[in-house]
């Protein structure tokens, strides 16, 4: 980041020279479509203060190519019809760059929406940056020129997380409990074929879907696993539902071990340490604190400073604004005609540890580190906490960028 914002002023000060400073006056305007109210509120406005603290940063230093960077935040409520109304509004409003990540269904409609709009508008495209939303047909059947991932999917993600089961022989019994809609189903389908493929031996005693941020008391999800006698679960579960099924899992004493996507998003931490599950949930993530990346640290402390009541971060955003600027920067320009064809190929320092990452040309799917983490409290050296818990993550396991390539189906349909 400290590199990127050191590039950033100089490329200012040569399009100052070069254009009079005429640039300084427009802005970049990036539209964040997640939820902002509801059940989902919490995670929804962690990324957006991620984008503003980015945007505001860069600002600091002159911006990007001399342009202001502006986020403007939409209320999507988890819903893809109110998404595509917020997209919409975005783009009236003169917005070319939308930002999601909560929800594979909301990513999948928006996605083809984009797709739609810029065939009927070319002279006006859009481009939509996925940070999160990772059912995997949206880099497979689906796959759009203008849409990028940025988040590694369900997949790829499973690959490690059973990679990793697979060498604890203790786990003879798995339970899998995900939310009703394409990315939870995605998680249970991927778990039962993997974990089949290289643990035949491990019994899956049950599979739930429960309706996505809309169950407040999990104690009847939490009896059935304990009567199940599973010894470890499976969840893709995020935001209220994750917290939610912890809490109903520290209250009825359930300890088994906790196997996930998403148990560092908002509450998660919390729940974790309230239930008292110390080294028992582990989650496969894009980025961790205490790697003891220079750079990462010194990011986090602003952030964390800025944000005392939510200090929880997500490495992914960090990654998309940095690529986007990159591309920007290397385009010259902020029209997605222009810095989309940059991503294709792009490499990049991965924020958590410098590590490399690419962006494949053939779906435009970010392949970045990877971590399993588990929870417990701060060991010696370890400097950052999670929502000030006293708690955080440490790494138990580490996949290069280059190891978590999976193929893809996608038949790329370029302008022109």
């Amino acid at each position: 980041m400290k590199h990127y914002l050191a590039k950033t002023a100089l490329a200012l000060s040569l399009c100052s020279v070069l254009s009079g400073g005429a640039a300084a006056e427009d802005t970049i305007k990036i539209g964040y479509v997640d939820p902002l109210s509801g059940g989902a509120a919490s995670v929804g406005q962690i990324g957006l203060n991620h984008l503003k603290f980015i945007a505001d940063t860069v600002n600091a230093k002159g911006g990007v190519i001399g342009q202001k960077v502006e986020v403007i935040g939409y209320d999507n409520q988890v819903n893809p019809q109110v998404s595509l109304v917020q997209v919409q509004k975005a783009i009236d409003e003169g917005v070319r760059i939308i930002v999601q990540g909560n929800g594979s269904s909301v990513g999948v409609a928006i996605e083809e929406f984009v797709e739609k709009y810029n065939r009927r508008n070319p002279d006006n495209h859009v481009v939509y940056l996925n940070y999160a939303a990772i059912d995997p047909v949206m880099t497979n059947e689906k796959c759009s020129y203008w849409h990028v991932s940025f988040d590694a999917n369900v997949n790829v993600k499973m690959a490690a997380l059973t990679n990793f089961i697979q060498e604890q022989a203790d786990i003879k019994k798995v339970y899998l409990i995900n939310q009703d809609y394409s990315f939870g189903h995605a998680v249970a389908n991927t778990a039962v074929a993997m974990l089949k493929e290289k643990r035949p031996d491990i019994e899956v005693v049950g599979k739930e879907l429960p309706p996505l941020v809309k169950i407040t008391d999990f104690a009847p999800y939490v009896a059935k696993i304990q009567a199940s006698g599973a010894d470890a679960v499976v969840t893709g579960n995020w935001g209220q539902d994750f917290s939610l099924l912890l809490k109903a899992a520290g209250q009825s004493g359930l300890k088994v071990k906790w196997f996930t996507y998403y148990a560092g998003a908002a509450g998660g931490p919390t729940a974790v340490k309230q239930a008292g599950l110390d080294g028992q949930v582990f989650q496969i993530s894009e980025g961790i604190n205490n790697l003891g990346y220079a750079e990462a640290d010194a990011t986090i402390d602003a952030y964390v400073a800025r944000y005392k009541d939510a200090p929880v971060i997500f490495p992914r955003i960090f990654n998309t604004a940095g690529l986007l600027f990159k591309a920007i920067e290397e385009a010259k320009s902020a029209n997605p005609d222009d810095f989309v064809p940059k991503f294709e190929g792009m490499t990049y320092k991965a924020f958590s540890n410098g590590g490399d990452a690419f962006l494949r040309a053939d779906d435009h799917q970010l392949f970045q580190p990877l971590f399993i983490s588990s929870f417990g409290p701060l060991k010696d050296g370890q400097r950052f906490d999670e929502e000030n818990t006293g708690w955080g993550w440490t790494k138990v396991g580490e996949i290069a960028a280059d190891k978590t390539v999976v193929p893809t189906t996608c038949e790329m349909k370029r302008p022109g």
